[in-house]
């Protein structure tokens, strides 16, 4: 434990010692208030169905930004096999590097407070659809980091690692939506349906904490960051 903790320490404070941490901070302040307070006086509704619902798909493009750095920079700077050479097993890296970037998720979910005390002081809202919403929020926003994590390992370039990362986290997004159930045959509906991010996602955001979507999204999460280390010792074979 000593080892995973020193590394998402080390990991998260170099977040923030390029711009970079700041500047996506930044575009995704602007970028969730904007879209959420843009509707919000116009809805005249206490509610944050609208913020919630615009979550999945700016962590569609902030999470791949997030995560395209972590293995492929530690690849193209060549301290990868410096890193390996410590007495580190893989599990402690993966473990330890996806910790820090969960870190560095929460504290950017968590500076969006101003939303919900916005709606507390305009109106008297459901709370149970907000809590939700943000339990659901942190669920697929850290699933699309394992996945991320995954994708990076695999590349040395930190661009074809952010457009991996987006189009197979968009492929999951949108595999249970209902113009993709249509188009497919009836026998693997129920499959695709499962699979998709959307059912799980919506159906927590209204304030229902199902076992089922839980079990979806801490498998998905077991199961990348299980190939992160699969393809870490994959540099012994």
């Amino acid at each position: 434990m000593r080892i995973i903790a020193a590394i998402a320490k080390k990991e998260f404070k170099s977040y923030f010692v390029s711009p970079v941490a700041y500047v996506l901070i930044t575009i995704f302040l602007i970028l969730s208030n904007w879209l959420f307070f843009n509707m919000y006086f116009l809805d005249k509704e206490a509610s944050m169905r609208v913020f919630i619902a615009r979550m999945p798909w700016i962590f569609l493009f902030f999470v791949p930004a997030v995560t395209m750095r972590v293995w492929a920079e530690e690849k193209k700077m060549g301290t990868m096999e410096m890193l390996m050479t410590l007495p580190v097993k893989d599990y402690e890296a993966v473990i330890g590097k996806f910790l820090a970037s969960f870190a560095f998720l929460a504290v950017c979910i968590a500076l969006t407070i101003s939303v919900p005390m916005t709606v507390s002081y305009t109106g008297d809202p459901d709370w149970g659809p907000i809590i939700g919403g943000y339990i659901g929020t942190i669920l697929m926003g850290t699933a699309f980091l394992s996945l991320g994590l995954f994708i990076s390992s695999l590349t040395e370039n930190q661009i074809v690692a952010f457009i991996l990362s987006l189009l197979v986290s968009f492929i999951f997004l949108i595999v249970g939506e209902h113009f993709v159930l249509y188009a497919i045959p009836n026998a693997i509906v129920p499959l695709f349906e499962y699979l998709g991010f959307g059912s799980h996602f919506m159906s927590i955001s209204r304030g229902v904490i199902d076992s089922r979507d839980l079990i979806y999204y801490f498998s998905f999460i077991f199961f990348f960051l299980f190939l992160n280390v699969k393809s870490l010792e994959s540099r012994k074979w």
